[in-house]
């Protein structure tokens, strides 16, 4: 057998989530932006925003969001998975036009809805694209860049957006989409998606583009995968074949993950990361400390592609949903002892950026990534499309929530009862991991399909 050259798949995936980063620095723009907003000599605006106003810019992106996922699904099945990904800056552009030209808040809500509809998008797209690439032993990693790359973005604006003007921060942000689409225009389609259009010859040179082998090196590959999607063809899905026997089982599998990884906290910690350290009443200045927990955030999103094949996607959930509950639980305490000015808080300023730490590290290495990785192996081919994009909608209802309600619960019952609730959350993560999720360890999709078909919740391997 042919040995080819595995590493391409991890540059065409790389290539494939500098778009995640792009939505990283979206989603992570209102940390930076919002006081400038409030500062007349930086901002665009005729009037100051309301803190009203800034609450519901970080949390109206999670509404296009929940759109976003049916118009990628519909794209990704009737333009493909690379052409899909690439439609998806549209709404991006437009968003940074909207953010470009803003005068009044309502531009700034209309961008956010826009850059909103292409995070649904891109998350719909973007790990079916990756799981449709990979070989078996790599769809953990490939699925694990999503987490990865989102923090780069994150961090770029973190970074550089408190010591630049308001327009260059949105400068930068279209550079990054326009390098995206240049470089994403080289990269291949899914194999799959050329199988599902009867297309073998542009699928079987998809494949030998992707795995860096001759036409006859991919033949085996490239038969195993026709079957599954021949298979996949016979049965017509619709909507209400998702909740039937094993989709089913995956469906509400992927559902309370997405649920677990939204109501984890994390959104609130993001969106809202500066407000919490400038409450916390540390010594370090809070664009200092958010870039720290920036960079924190993108070495420890790195380490899952390392290691998620290896040790297996529930082992990293177990651990990601043991550190959520410790970080958000510690948050919680530092903030009821600060609201009750206990003479303790001065001695242990420290402990909101080490909870944050804990919190982010242990996110990025399962509840961050592992969603979506496994939401992208459990549904079969002919149901992605139908459950995929339900499943991301739901995730994005839950986003907003957590982003919009955050700021009210601890406006009017204290900060610490968010994170309470975030804890709790991620102690029922735990036992739900440990009892219904199954793992999905270097099997095939038809693999995976029998297990979950056979009812097994819980697959051990050494």
């Amino acid at each position: 057998m042919e040995e080819g050259q595995l590493w391409r798949q991890y540059v065409i995936a790389g290539v494939a989530n500098i778009l995640i980063a792009c939505l990283g620095y979206n989603m992570g723009w209102t940390a930076p932006i919002n006081s400038k907003l409030n500062n007349t000599d930086e901002s665009p605006l005729e009037t100051i925003p309301t803190p009203d106003d800034l609450a519901w810019m970080g949390s109206i992106l999670t509404i296009g969001a929940i759109f976003g996922p049916f118009v990628g699904g519909f794209a990704a099945s009737k333009i493909g998975r690379k052409w899909g990904l690439i439609s998806a800056t549209i709404p991006l552009f437009i968003g940074w036009i909207l953010v470009a030209v803003a005068k009044t808040m309502a531009y700034l809500f209309a961008g956010r809805i826009f850059w909103g509809v292409s995070v649904g998008m891109v998350f719909t797209i973007s790990p079916m694209y990756c799981a449709e690439i990979a070989t078996d032993d790599s769809r953990g990693a490939l699925g694990s860049f999503l987490q990865a790359f989102i923090t780069l973005g994150f961090l770029l604006v973190y970074g550089i957006g408190p010591y630049i003007s308001y327009m260059a921060v949105a400068y930068v942000g279209v550079a990054v989409v326009a390098l995206f689409c240049v470089l994403f225009f080289f990269m291949p389609e899914s194999p799959t998606y050329y199988l599902l259009k009867n297309d073998r010859d542009a699928a079987a040179e998809c494949l030998a583009t992707i795995r860096g082998r001759s036409l006859a090196g991919v033949e085996a590959e490239l038969s195993k995968m026709e079957v599954e999607v021949k298979a996949s063809l016979e049965k017509t899905a619709t909507i209400a074949d998702v909740f039937r026997g094993s989709n089913f089982k995956a469906f509400y599998i992927s559902c309370a993950l997405v649920f677990f990884q939204q109501f984890c906290g994390i959104n609130a910690v993001l969106f809202y990361m500066t407000d919490i350290f400038d409450a916390s009443g540390t010594s370090l200045e809070s664009s200092v400390a958010t870039i720290i927990i920036g960079a924190v955030q993108v070495v420890a999103s790195f380490i899952t592609p390392l290691v998620v094949d290896r040790l297996g996607r529930r082992i990293l959930l177990l651990i990601s949903s043991c550190g959520t509950a410790l970080g958000a639980g510690l948050l919680g305490m530092f903030f009821l002892l600060s609201e009750n000015e206990s003479p303790v808080v001065e001695s242990i300023s420290f402990l909101p950026i080490l909870s944050l730490v804990v919190f982010i590290v242990t996110y990025c290495w399962g509840l961050g990534p592992l969603p979506w990785a496994v939401m992208s192996e459990l549904f079969p081919i002919e149901v992605k499309a139908a459950a995929s994009p339900i499943a991301t909608a739901f995730c994005w209802v839950m986003s907003f929530l957590v982003t919009r309600y955050f700021p009210t619960i601890s406006a009017s019952l204290g900060m610490f009862v968010g994170f309470w609730i975030f804890g709790v959350c991620s102690v029922i993560a735990f036992f739900f991991t440990l009892f219904l999720v199954p793992e999905t360890k270097g099997k095939s999709f038809q693999e995976i399909q029998e297990m979950l078909g056979a009812g097994k919740q819980r697959q051990e391997k050494a």
